[in-house]
C-alpha cells in the first residue's frame, strides 16, 4: 500500500444516506464495495498492499447489515491502526423522525428492528453505534440534507481535501430559531452583536458579503469578543488534538444564520486553516429564505 492511498470507511444510521454517500466516492473515482464485512477488510487491505496495485483510494460502507459480522468493526479499526492503514471514518446519522418517515415511505425493513417497530429498531441501533460514532473522522446529520447537499459536503470535507491529519475541526454557522445543530461540541451564541437585518441595505445579503462583514467587524464588541473567543480555542484545539479526538464540531448561532455567525464561523475558519489545521466551515441555514 502505498502512503498515498486513501481508505475510507462509511457506516452510521440505517436511512441515513450510507448508498448516496457510496455512490459520491464512486463518482470520484473510488473503488468501493457496498455491505463489506469487517472480516472481509483486512483481505482487501492486503489486495491493495501487493506490488503493482493501481488502486490508491477505496471506499467502503459497513453497517449493521452485516449482522454478527458487524461487531468487529471497531476491533478492526484497532487492526488497521497498528498496521499503519491510515483511514477515514464517515458516519451518518439523522433524527428518528427523519428516519422513520423515510422507512416508511420506502417500506423497507428495519434491519436492526428484530420483529419489533422502526423506532425500536433505530433506537437499538443508535446505542449499538455509539461507540463508532466518537471514533468518526466526520459526523454527517443528514435529517434535512438532500441527497445533493450531502454528496457536496462529502466531495468538500473528504474527497477533495488532500491533506491527512488527526483531528478535523468543523465550524458550523446556525440560526437559533431553526434549531441547535445536534452534532455541536461546543456552541458560542453572538446574537448580541450588532446585526446587519435591521439595514435594509445589508439584510438582502449575507455573511459572505463584504458589506455585512465590515457591518459586524465594525463593533467593538466583535473585537473583543473574538479576542477572547480565539484565545480560549488557541487554548482547547491542540488539547483535543492531544487527545485523539478524531473530530471537533463548533457551532456559531445568531438569529437566522445569514449574517452575524455566517461571519464569525467563517474568520474562526481561516485562522485555523491558516496554521494547518483540517478545518471545514458550514453554514447551516445560509439557504434559507432571509
Amino acid at each position: 500500500m502505498t502512503d498515498a492511498l486513501q481508505f475510507v470507511i462509511i457506516t452510521g444510521l440505517s436511512g441515513a444516506g450510507k448508498s448516496q454517500a457510496i455512490d459520491s466516492f464512486e463518482d470520484a473515482g473510488y473503488f468501493c464495495v457496498d455491505n463489506l464485512p469487517p472480516e472481509l477488510v483486512p483481505t482487501l487491505v492486503d489486495l491493495f498492499r501487493r506490488e503493482g496495485s493501481k488502486v490508491d483510494r477505496v471506499a467502503i460502507v459497513s453497517d449493521v447489515r452485516g449482522g454478527e459480522y458487524f461487531g468487529r468493526l471497531e476491533q478492526l479499526l484497532d487492526e488497521l491502526h497498528e498496521r499503519g492503514v491510515e483511514h477515514t471514518l464517515v458516519f451518518l446519522e439523522a433524527s428518528n423522525e427523519a428516519l422513520v418517515r423515510r422507512f416508511k415511505e420506502t417500506r423497507r425493513r428495519h434491519p436492526a428492528a428484530e420483529g419489533g417497530s422502526v423506532i425500536d429498531g433505530i433506537r437499538r441501533e443508535r446505542r449499538l453505534l455509539a461507540p463508532l460514532r466518537e471514533r468518526a473522522t466526520l459526523v454527517v446529520d443528514t435529517s434535512d440534507t438532500s441527497i445533493h447537499e450531502l454528496k457536496a459536503r462529502l466531495n468538500k470535507d473528504i474527497i477533495q481535501h488532500s491533506r491527512r491529519t488527526n483531528i478535523v475541526f468543523a465550524v458550523v454557522s446556525f440560526g437559533y430559531k431553526y434549531g441547535i445543530p445536534i452534532d455541536a461540541d461546543l456552541l458560542f451564541d453572538v446574537r448580541f452583536l450588532p446585526n446587519p437585518h435591521y439595514d435594509l441595505r445589508l439584510r438582502p445579503l449575507t455573511g459572505l458579503d463584504a458589506q455585512v462583514r465590515g457591518f459586524v467587524m465594525g463593533s467593538p464588541d466583535t473585537a473583543e469578543y473574538l479576542e477572547r473567543l480565539l484565545a480560549l480555542l488557541d487554548f482547547l484545539f491542540p488539547r483535543y488534538a492531544a487527545e485523539g479526538k478524531a473530530h471537533l464540531t463548533i457551532g456559531v448561532g445568531c438569529t437566522g444564520g445569514h449574517h452575524r455567525s455566517v461571519v464569525v464561523a467563517e474568520l474562526i475558519g481561516e485562522r485555523y486553516e491558516k496554521q494547518g489545521y483540517y478545518t471545514v466551515v458550514r453554514h447551516r441555514d445560509l439557504a434559507r429564505d432571509v
